[in-house]
Parts: C-alpha cells; structure tokens; sequence
C-alpha cells in the first residue's frame, strides 16, 4: 500500500468514529493486509489523534483469551491506545448516541511505578515494575458493520478502542493472586459474564508482559505512571441505553456506568 492509501484509510476509521457509524472493514478493500501494515495504519490513527490533543493513558491488550487467539487464528494477542476523552468516571455516565454498538468486558488494569524496556520481559519482570492493580470496565466499539473483521482490521482500528471505567481502589499486586482473582459482571442486576484472571494468558501480568515483548520490536516500552489494561476477564457483552453495567471484583471492589441515550 502507497502512504496516500494509509492516510485515506486513516481518515475513514477517524470518520466513522466521529460520525458514530459502522463502515466496511477495510479487509474487503485490501484483502490481503498484513499485520504490519495494520499496525503502522494503527501508529498514523494514533499519532492524528495525539495531533488533536488528545493524551495517551496507556496501551491495552486483545485476544488474551487461548479461545479468541485460536478464533482468529493468531499466536500472540494484539494491542492498541486508551485515550484521555475515553476514560468516564466510575458511577458515570456513557451516552450511546457517541457509540456504535458498544459491548463491556471487565478487566484489571496495571499501573506501573518505573519503565519496563523489553525484550525477555516475563511475569515477574511485571509484577516487580507494578505500583497498583484497580479494576476496570472496558467498552469497546468496533467502527465495523456487525461488530465483524479480521484480524488486520482490529488492529487498524486500534483494538476497537471506545471507553473506559476504573475502580477507584488501587491495590497493590504483592497482596493478589491475579490468576485467581475473579469478577461478575451484571446488567440491571442480572449476572451476564463472570470469569478470574487466569483468563487472560493464564495469569495477567503475562499479557503485560507479552505487550512489553512486543513494544520493543518497535523500539519502545512500558512507561511508569501508564494505566494498562490487561485484557478480558469475561465474554464481551451488549448493553443498551438505559442499562446500569456493575462489576464486582474479588479484592479490588465495584465498577459502574449507567447508559443514556
């Protein structure tokens, strides 16, 4: 693809996102994409954004679930940017008339106390760099028809990137057994999704991890002070206006929005 080619398909993700409407994958216009392709569409997305002001709070895992990895058939997860207009205030608000077709998913969210440079990064390397764990609701939005893509187009479109809601109580990772940590999450106080964080690579801070590996072919790294989502400890579920969306996490306390139109 021509640099003209990457700035137009820049420009469409952008586009649907600001216009809160679904738009043909870009898989069916370039059926052959690589990843790395997709990744450099995601960097340009990333960096028109940051052009507008907007602040990076820190990267998030995808498809750290063994069954999504398969699913698309990929042997690692793939990862993208949370944004400072994403984040909403637990016991917020999240107006649906700014999203697609949003679905939540409950997360734990590493915040580091110093810089992490891969290579050779593992769990421990994590855990020993990790100031705070705090709870988090993700929302994400694919700017897709039908919530459907392939694997190229996710990344592109930054790992379906929308909201997020953090916990207000940060923890610190010495006293958690992050692969045992469990959550439900529940719409209108019916149970829709439970799972523990074994979910997520087998154990959290090996998502972390991985996404240090993986920064680093690129030169870069984990930042101290960054907010990083781990990755889904539940299915990804549908809500609608007027839903109140409630996590309750073993150890690290509750996380809520209600929608509005």
């Amino acid at each position: 693809m021509t640099s003209l080619d990457y700035e137009k398909l820049v420009m469409e993700l952008l586009n649907a996102e600001h216009e809160k409407r679904e738009m043909v994958r870009l898989t069916v216009q370039y059926p052959n994409m690589t990843v790395e392709e997709a990744y450099a569409i995601q960097e340009q997305l990333v960096a028109m954004k940051q052009a507008d002001g907007y602040r990076i709070i820190g990267p998030k895992m995808g498809l750290t679930s063994a069954a999504k990895m398969a699913q698309m058939g990929v042997n690692e997860p793939i990862y993208g940017y949370v944004f400072d207009y994403m984040v909403v205030p637990n016991g917020g608000t999240v107006a649906m008339n700014e999203l697609i077709h949003p679905k939540v998913e409950a997360e734990i969210a590493f915040i580091l106390k110093e810089d992490v440079q891969g290579p050779n990064i593992d769990a421990t390397d994590i855990l020993a760099a990790t100031e705070y764990i705090i709870p988090a609701l993700e929302i994400i939005d694919s700017r897709y028809a039908n919530f459907e893509f392939a694997l190229p187009d996710v990344i592109a479109d930054n790992a379906s990137s929308s909201r997020v809601v953090f916990g207000s109580r940060l923890v610190p990772p010495v006293s958690l057994e992050l692969d045992l940590l469990g959550v439900s999450l529940s719409i209108n106080g019916e149970g829709k999704a439970f799972g523990a964080g074994a979910a997520v690579l087998g154990h959290p801070a090996n998502a972390i991890a991985m996404l240090a590996n993986m920064l680093s072919r690129k030169g870069k790294g984990l930042k101290a002070g960054e907010i990083i989502l781990a990755g889904a400890m539940t299915e990804a579920v549908r809500f609608v206006a007027g839903d109140v969306v409630f996590a309750q996490f073993d150890q690290l306390g509750t996380v809520s929005f209600r929608s509005t139109d």
